[in-house]
Parts: structure tokens; sequence; C-alpha cells
């Protein structure tokens, strides 16, 4: 009797789990299906289970590692591939003066490298030998934070298998994305301005003695993955750096073949080694072939999206596999429960440090978020703990930052961490600004699930959305920057006006309908095309319903 009552409550939690999910696709949902207890297991049946969840394990952590891996592959592919690219755009110093132009390359730059922390030490780079002004650093460390997370974006694609796990797993990527926006487009027009960021940070350092600044630098993650990854590529860090410095160029490739003694020229600069007899030869794959850089890039990055795509497949399905049942609802009570009673305030901060800590050790947002991400989308995690979770890694990642401002000549350590301390005031800037305020944490949720549910309608919207914001938005305002201040503003100011009122409307259509006029409340009087993408998504199904009749050989089955 007492076993009924059981079954029967928790059939009755789980039928209202299903309800809810029904009725808000995001809903976290515990999955009671699973009916039979552990203590109404036999022996055998609990062994088969303990030595299944065990293999199920290690065999996930074994893909989780090689998808770290592919992510660096995929970081060393990019720096092979956009090197050149990238030093000339770092060169650009009357460019960089603009803060708009200088936010737009921190994107661009970040987005083709795959790498904040490349970035920031490409950054670092230049401030340490004053080719770029501090104050001009500081938008390209704003842009940098953006342009980090197309990492996640790609990842979320893996599961667009499903509609329902894509739905959440884009709205999980994403939400990085949105609160990084927000940020910028509140501080930077401050920083502009007042330029408090700038005037913080070097009283900060005037203050500090740094004269014995270590020059250790310890990175955990990298420490277990590089053996796997050295044994296919290197990259010369140095040779970066080397690229954005000199204008002239250097002799150096982003490739390292050459592991072994290397004697510089007569002027000692190490950007124009000169190899000599006793040099030996990487002992990696790419290091031992004739490749250039930018081959040796096209291999690694097609290699490393198979792997990346390899592991996150399955991955998914072991996840979906472990948590199910009695089991996943466990852990998503864990995850996602807040402090009993008056403590329940604290849960979204302790998340942030969470966050936070678990990235100083890592030492990579992207690899973090990007971790989460498909536990978002297979319904472990929910959108409202990603987000503390996606704000603690932005405060996380800086330590990077600092360690490599560190790591420099006493001469220079005084530049470089002022631009490391930007980059972790910003970031707690926009964790000030947006975080405790529920209102305004709602804001990025609400965005980002917004953008979830179109792409689980129209799933071509993620490449769009993939394509448009992290490289084509960047570059059509990097090209209007430099058509002058006049001809930026009267286009920019506009448009961003209509942002933010859309936005608005949109909030308000949702959470308070009655605050508008009847015609506002939804957008029917506009033209379909500005308002819905059904009109795109049929001229798009029709291009792919004609390629399909072609390749068919059926042409004449289909008119328009």
């Amino acid at each position: 009797m007492e076993l009924e009552n059981t079954n029967s409550k928790r059939l009755s939690e789980h039928t209202k789990s299903i309800s809810s999910e029904q009725n808000d696709p995001w809903a976290v949902s515990l999955d009671l299906k699973e009916t039979t207890t552990w203590k109404e297991l036999s022996t055998t049946k609990r062994t088969k289970l303990l030595v299944s969840i065990f293999v199920k394990t290690v065999v996930l952590l074994v893909f989780v590692y090689f998808f770290i891996c592919a992510l660096g592959f995929l970081t060393d592919a990019f720096q092979l591939l956009g090197g050149e690219a990238n030093a000339k755009i770092f060169k650009e110093n009357e460019v960089l003066s603009n803060p708009v132009a200088g936010l737009m390359i921190g994107i661009l730059a970040t987005a083709l490298i795959q790498s904040s922390s490349t970035t920031i030490s490409i950054v670092i780079a230049l401030a340490g030998s004053k080719t770029i002004p501090v104050r001009d650093t500081i938008p390209m460390i704003m842009g940098s934070n953006i342009g980090t997370t197309v990492t996640n974006t790609i990842v979320s694609l893996a599961q667009a298998g499903s509609r329902e796990e894509f739905r959440k797993a884009f709205g999980g990527a994403t939400i990085h994305d949105v609160f990084n926006w927000m940020c910028v487009i509140v501080l930077l027009p401050i920083e502009v301005i007042s330029g408090y960021l700038f005037h913080l940070t070097k009283a900060i350092v005037d203050s500090l003695d740094i004269s014995g600044s270590s020059k250790t630098k310890r990175d955990l993650l990298k420490t277990i993955t590089k053996p796997f990854i050295r044994l296919f590529v290197q990259i010369d860090k140095t040779a970066l750096k080397c690229k954005a410095i000199h204008v002239n160029g250097t002799s150096r490739t982003v490739l390292k073949r050459w592991c072994g003694k290397v004697w510089t020229s007569s002027n000692a600069d190490p950007c124009f080694p000169k190899n000599v007899t006793g040099d030996s030869r990487c002992k990696n794959l790419f290091a031992l072939s004739d490749l250039n850089d930018e081959e040796a890039g096209l291999i690694l990055t097609i290699a490393a999206l198979l792997l990346i795509v390899l592991c996150l497949f399955v991955v998914v399905k072991l996840l979906n596999s472990l948590f199910k049942g009695t089991m996943a609802s466990i852990v998503k009570r864990f995850i996602n429960a807040d402090f009993p009673g008056k403590f329940g305030w604290l849960t979204g901060y302790v998340a942030i440090l969470i966050g936070a800590g678990m990235t100083m050790i890592i030492q990579s947002s992207s690899v973090f978020t990007s971790t989460l991400t498909p536990l978002v989308g297979v319904g472990i995690v929910s959108m409202e703990r990603m987000f503390p979770l996606t704000i603690g890694a932005n405060i996380g990642t800086t330590v990077t930052g600092i360690l490599a401002a560190l790591a420099v000549s006493e001469s220079q350590v005084h530049l470089t961490l002022q631009v490391a301390l930007c980059h972790l005031f910003f970031n707690l800037s926009g964790t000030v600004l947006f975080y405790p305020i529920p209102f305004l944490r709602k804001i990025p949720i609400y965005l980002a699930k917004s953008l979830g549910n179109s792409t689980a309608q129209y799933r071509w919207f993620a490449i769009v959305y993939l394509v448009g914001m992290f490289f084509l938005l960047p570059a059509a305002f990097f090209a209007l920057s430099q058509a002058g201040p006049v001809v930026f503003m009267a286009v920019g100011i506009p448009f961003l006006t209509v942002l933010v009122i859309v936005i608005l409307v949109n909030l308000l259509q949702v959470k308070a309908p009655q605050c508008l006029p009847k015609q506002l409340r939804t957008w029917n009087f506009l033209p379909s095309w500005l308002h819905s993408l059904e009109p795109y998504d049929r001229v798009i199904s029709k291009i792919m319903c004609m390629k399909c009749c072609r390749n068919q050989g059926h042409k004449d089955d289909f008119k328009i």
C-alpha cells in the first residue's frame, strides 16, 4: 500500500512536470518515468546499474577531454589562418584610436582566432611595447568579450537534430552574447565620455608595488590537454605578437617548426630568428610537413570541427542516457535548486562565484560555457542557472590576462597590468549593472529565449545569426566608423534607438501588455517581413526545394 502511494505520488509529480513543460518549453522537467526505486532493485541489478554508470561516466570524461582538445585545435587553426590578417588589423594604430573601430576589431579578431585569451595577450603585448596607448585598448577588450562567445554558438549547432534540444542549447549559448552586448552598449559610451575604466585602473596600478611581479603562469587546463595537442601542432605565440608589433613583418611563422635553440639576428630581436646547425624540428604532425600556415590551418579547422561534432554527439547521447529517471530528478534538483527561505537570493551570487572559480581553474571561459551549452540543451541546467554561471565565467577569465600582464619585464608591467585590470573591472561593472536588479536580470534571459525560439522554428536562423552577429555586423559598423563621425552617428544612433525601443516593446508585450496602446500589443500592423521570419523561411524553403528537385531530376514538378 505504501509502495503504491509512493508510485502514485511520483506519477502525479511527473504529470505536473509534463504539463509544465508543454506550457513552457524552457522548463527543466523532472523525468520520473522510472518508477523502480533503488531499494526495489536486486543485488545483481544494482551491480549492473553501478557498472553501467561507471563505464558511461568514464567514456563521457574521455569524450569531454577530446572535446576540449578539439576546441584547442580550432583555436590554433584560426590562429594559423588569421594570424597575418589579425596582425595587420592590430597594426592600424590610427584606426584603433576610434573606439567603435577598436570594439569591432576586438570582435572580429577574437571570433577569427576563437580565443579571447589570445586577443587579450596580443593587446597586452601591444600596450607593453607602447605600440598602442592603454586607453585605445579598452574598446578592443570589450570586443574580445563578445567575440569569444562565438564558440558557444558553434557548439550549440551540434544539437540541431532535436528541435527542443536545439531551442535550449542555442538559448543557453546566446545568453552570453546578449549579456556582453548589453554591457558594451551601456559601458562603452560611459568610458568614451568619462574614461572611468582608464582612470580607475591607473590609480590602482600607481598605488601598487609591482616591481617584483611574478613571471610564472599556471594553466591547469592546458597542462592536461597540451601533451595531446602538441602531438599534432604547436603555435608560436611570440610570432603572433611579432606580427602585430612589427610593421615590416617578421620572418617567424605562426606554425612552430623548431623546438631547439634559436639564434637571433644581430639586433637580438626574437622576431627575426636565424636558424643554425643544431636546431631540432618539433615532434608533431604539422611541424614535420612542408605545409604553410594557411594550408595547415585549413586542414586543422576541418579536422577540429569534425572532432567537435563527434564528441558532442557522443556526449549528448551519454548525458541523455545517464541523466534519466530518478537520477535526473536528483541532479536537476541539485543544480537548479535555490537556497531555502530568506537565503534564496544568494543562490545566483554563489553560482557566479562557482563560474568564476571553475574558469580560473581551467583558464578558459569558452571551454566552461561551451561545456554547459549541451547541458542546457538536454534540460539538465536551466537558463536561470546558466546566466549567473556565464557571468562568473566572464569574471574568471580575466585571471588569464592578469597572469599574462605580470609575465613581462619590470619596465612594462605597469602598462600591461592596467590593460588586464580594465578587462576585470569591465566585467565587474557589467555584473553590478545587470545582475542585482531582478528586472534587468531578466532581460538577457528573455532575449536569449527569444533567439532560441526563433531557431527552434527556423533552424537556418542559427547560421544567419552566427555569420551576421560575429562577422557582418561588426564589419558594417567598422566601415561606418571609418566614414566619419557624422555618417556613423547618422546611422548608428537611429539604429540603436530603434533596437532599444523594439526590445522594450517586446518585453512589455509579454510582461505587461496593458501598459501599451492596443495597436502596439502585437506587431501585426507592420508588414510581415518586418516582424516575422516566415516570409524569409518560404524563400529559403523554395530555394532548398528547387535544389532538391533538381538533384532528383524532377525540375518540371516544381513551379513558383
